[in-house]
């Protein structure tokens, strides 16, 4: 397309670089202007989880976009909205206790921020500081790009910014330091700490281990600091299991959850929290109550496709299916890692990423936006963070298509 008015995100419109116009997409392809067809590698921004058009969540969204599509939350309720949370209730750990809508990632983190915040506030404990990890990334409001690594995606807006304390990744061989600077910075009493579990998304699909994780949870909670789980990528079984913190046995104070809730069909988040948490808002003092929301807090038919999603997790055999994803991700993945051009191949669930031997740069790194071109005349969909590359499909993405997506990422580490 050309000569548009729209102002994309994550996009340099100075490179003149084409933008493909999708025109309909169903399971793992998308469908191009033109006839072509694209495999989503990333599940559009790791969002599509059992397939773009899944009959179930278009179904629920049509019958119930019919009935009611939007009334104000502050106050009222429906039934889509009181059936999700029922539903979360059920199948998440059972000290979340409190479901809080809102209709993106990054607005999760604000909630869960401003939850942690007021949670202290309201004890008469007021704490400020919030422990962040290295490389990590949360989103792109202001709250969630405080709490991010601090470079190029924030460098900008750094006055608006909040001062936070970093502890280093815990990468292989020094996962120790980790956890001794998080000792040492909960001393300090923080109110909290987030975390994305197990893999850091942007921040390079950097690993690191279940043990690692379990600690950082121990330690939290040994200084009643509150541990925030910011599973917003990690969800919905994308590491293998519904969540990533599951692989190490624990249960956050706090819990974001957004991309997989409706399948990806639509946006939506929303923010678990123990009941000590909301205890601490609870009051006769409409002074002291949650000062968060959005017009579209709850919208209804978000809610619907994301009861739909519950269900497809419920009655479809959504666990065997991570499971074959997983085996065959990790026969490409050895395919791969033994070319030449290949370093760090590394998997965790459905995800797998490797790094293009050679290459440097961070983020901005010149190879990355040639391999993403590549790909896309290919037709492949790959987003490449830096010299980074993933593989993050839905779960419904068939063996030719796979096939079709490793063959290109044979040429782009080798070329």
């Amino acid at each position: 397309m050309t000569d548009s008015p729209v102002w994309h995100p994550f996009t340099q419109h100075g490179l003149n670089e084409p933008i493909p116009l999708v025109t309909h997409a169903e399971g793992a392809l998308l469908h191009i202007e033109g006839g072509g067809t694209i495999v989503d590698a990333i599940s559009s921004w790791w969002v599509t989880t059992h397939g773009h058009g899944d009959p179930r969540i278009v179904a629920a969204i049509r019958d119930q976009a019919a009935r009611l599509d939007q009334i104000i939350f502050a106050g009222w309720t429906h039934e889509p909205a009181e059936t999700l949370a029922a539903g979360l209730r059920r199948i998440m750990p059972p000290a979340l206790t409190r479901v809080f809508f809102s209709d993106s990632g990054s607005t999760s983190v604000e909630v869960a921020l401003k939850m942690a915040l007021g949670y202290w506030a309201h004890r008469d404990e007021p704490r400020a500081r919030i422990l962040v990890m290295e490389h990590s990334y949360h989103g792109d409001t202001i709250g969630a790009m405080s709490v991010g690594a601090r470079g190029v995606f924030n460098a900008p807006y750094t006055p608006l910014l909040f001062d936070v304390d970093t502890i280093p990744f815990p990468a292989a061989g020094r996962e120790q330091a980790t956890l001794d600077a998080l000792e040492a910075a909960c001393r300090g009493k923080p109110a909290a700490f987030i975390v994305e579990p197990l893999i850091l998304g942007a921040g390079g699909m950097l690993v690191y281990p279940a043990h690692v994780l379990a600690e950082m949870r121990a330690i939290c909670a040994r200084h009643d600091v509150l541990f925030i789980a910011d599973e917003v990528m990690t969800a919905w079984g994308r590491t293998g299991t519904l969540l990533a913190c599951e692989q190490a046995g624990v249960v956050p104070d706090i819990l974001c959850l957004s991309k997989g809730l409706t399948g990806g069909a639509v946006p939506l988040a929303v923010t678990m929290a123990t009941e000590p948490i909301y205890a601490a808002h609870l009051s006769s003092d409409r002074a002291r109550m949650f000062f968060h929301s959005s017009s579209y807090t709850a919208n209804p038919i978000a809610c619907a496709a994301a009861n739909a999603n519950l269900a497809i997790w419920q009655d479809e055999p959504v666990a065997d299916r991570l499971a074959d994803l997983t085996a065959r991700q990790t026969t490409h993945l050895a395919a791969v890692a033994a070319l030449p051009g290949t370093a760090n191949p590394r998997q965790l669930g459905t995800i797998i990423a490797i790094d293009r031997a050679g290459t440097e740069g961070g983020y901005l790194a010149a190879s990355a936006p040639a391999m993403m071109a590549m790909a896309r005349e290919a037709g492949v969909l790959l987003r490449p963070l830096g010299p980074t590359l993933y593989v993050m499909p839905p779960y419904c993405i068939t063996d030719d298509e796979l096939a079709r997506v490793y063959d290109v990422i044979a040429t782009l580490v080798t070329s």
